[in-house]
């Protein structure tokens, strides 16, 4: 087997990962991919690599995309094998969970209707045991990001005749959705994934005739910005870490125990400023891939809010 085939998978027959590994189909995270580039830097600075295996192995770190591909990565390295995945479960910041959020009561609206014109509930509002909407060429969005919930299950229910309503639900709620189309459609995409624990339940139903209903799972705006503002500081802290771990230059030159050049000390040192110099242009490289990527992300958004925008306002228009 060649190097190029033994990075892309493991042998046969070799043996199963250790209990309470990562599972290999798990998608790997940017934090994963930093840690396998930590260690190829130290392997290369040991000499346990030379700067061309070094460089094919950091371009197959960059394209993985799950933890089966990054393990035999450094399968041949000394350090663990396999690397404990991050935690994807979304915890309140206040230690509640959403324990806080389903407060019980009648709820602070019921319903919404939209004839040739449009209805948006967002926002801090209380979703009751049953919501019910219509929309008769118009359009209609029900957010549940910000919402408290009456229930630990919640029925929204959406008529829509020849207009459009789109519901929008935070990440770890389950949905559920059983509405009935007539030339016209439900979106199911949201629906079959299993909600965190203590989360409420959303039963989108209803009846949909040349019209559509949607369903999307979206961050609210303050949690897009919080984590916008963590990578952030992530970023300031690595660049922060490498450089106090920059050596200063040695005031009295590279001299041995005899006052002459110490080859080991010489090689030593190279092979540290290759290093900072790799894992600098690595850190530019990452930041400006996360830089285009958080920019097609809003633009993305924006996108979604100005097509949102224009369909309601086709809605209001009055063509009689």
């Amino acid at each position: 087997m060649t190097d190029a085939e033994s990075l892309r998978g493991t042998t046969p027959g070799s043996p199963p990962p250790p209990a309470g590994a990562a599972s290999p189909e798990l998608r790997a995270s940017d934090a994963d991919r930093e840690r396998v580039t930590d260690r190829l830097r130290d392997a290369l600075a040991e000499g346990r690599l030379d700067m061309e295996e070094f460089e094919e192995r950091l371009e197959a770190t960059y394209k993985a995309r799950t933890y089966g591909e990054l393990e035999p990565i450094t399968r041949d390295l000394p350090g663990p094998a396999v690397m404990a995945p991050v935690s994807m479960v979304k915890r309140s910041e206040d230690g509640g969970g959403w324990a806080d959020r389903i407060v019980g009561g009648e709820g602070s609206s019921s319903w919404a209707v939209a004839v040739l014109g449009g209805f948006q509930r967002k926002g801090r509002w209380t979703v009751p045991r049953r919501f019910n909407s219509f929309a008769v060429w118009g359009g209609g969005e029900i957010d549940l990001r910000d919402a408290n919930f009456a229930a630990g299950e919640v029925v929204v229910n959406c008529v829509a005749v020849m207009g459009g309503v789109n519901v929008v639900v935070p990440p770890g709620v389950e949905v559920v959705v059983r509405g009935i189309g007539v030339m016209g459609g439900f979106d199911h995409r949201e629906e079959g994934r299993p909600g965190d624990p203590g989360a409420p339940r959303v039963i989108v139903t209803g009846f949909a005739l040349w019209g559509g209903v949607g369903v999307e799972r979206k961050l609210s705006r303050a949690e897009r910005l919080r984590l916008r503002e963590e990578r952030r500081q992530e970023k300031l802290e690595r660049k922060q870490a490498a450089r106090e771990g920059r050596k200063e230059p040695h005031a009295g030159g590279h001299e041995g125990p005899y006052g002459m050049l110490d080859p080991h000390e010489i090689h030593r040192e190279a092979l540290e400023q290759a290093r900072d110099l790799v894992r600098r242009h690595h850190e530019d490289r990452r930041e400006r891939h996360e830089e285009r990527r958080e920019r097609h992300r809003e633009r993305r958004e924006e996108l979604r809010e100005r097509r949102a925008s224009r369909r309601e306002g086709r809605y209001r228009q009055d063509d009689y």
